[in-house]
């Protein structure tokens, strides 16, 4: 039987990717229930392949006990674009799917600084706006509360 491909998805970090990872299902039944790869074979190997532009770089096949799982692939290059696939194998099962290519664009990386700039930006504005429309009231530009001259009325 062919084991996958794995559910795969990944978020960007700073100069990280978090892959969260899904084992495949089972076709197996026992007394009407689905078993799951880990009821199957208690201990499942996954194997990563980390991809950039110039590189294709398979990292050290990992154990899992677990149905869903993540893992965090650090020291990545910042600006970069980085593509994950995985690949799920048993001891006794070496035939597998692997997992399409899931990829981050390199400027989605999670940089919290950008939302600072933007929200002290639009305090400046607001701030500069409210210190126009002051001048301008105090200069006379906007109707007073004064009463006007009876001549007026």
């Amino acid at each position: 039987a062919l084991l996958g491909p794995p559910e795969v998805n990944i978020t960007p970090c700073q100069n990280c990717i978090n892959v969260t990872i899904k084992l495949p299902s089972s076709h197996f039944r026992e007394k009407g229930k689905l078993l799951s790869l880990i009821d199957i074979y208690e201990e499942l190997y996954y194997e990563i392949t980390l991809k950039s532009q110039d590189e294709v770089h398979k990292r050290p096949r990992e154990k899992t006990t677990q149905e869903v799982f993540s893992t965090v692939i650090e020291e990545l290059y910042p600006n970069r674009n980085y593509c994950v696939s995985v690949e799920v194998t048993a001891s006794l099962n070496k035939n597998s799917i692997p997992s399409a290519w899931k990829c981050v664009p390199s400027d989605m990386e999670a940089q919290p600084g950008y939302q600072v700039v933007a929200v002290a930006g639009a305090v400046c504005v607001s701030l500069i706006i409210a210190a126009a429309l002051k001048c301008m009231h105090a200069g006379g530009f906007f109707l007073q509360n004064k009463s006007l001259p009876h001549a007026l009325v």
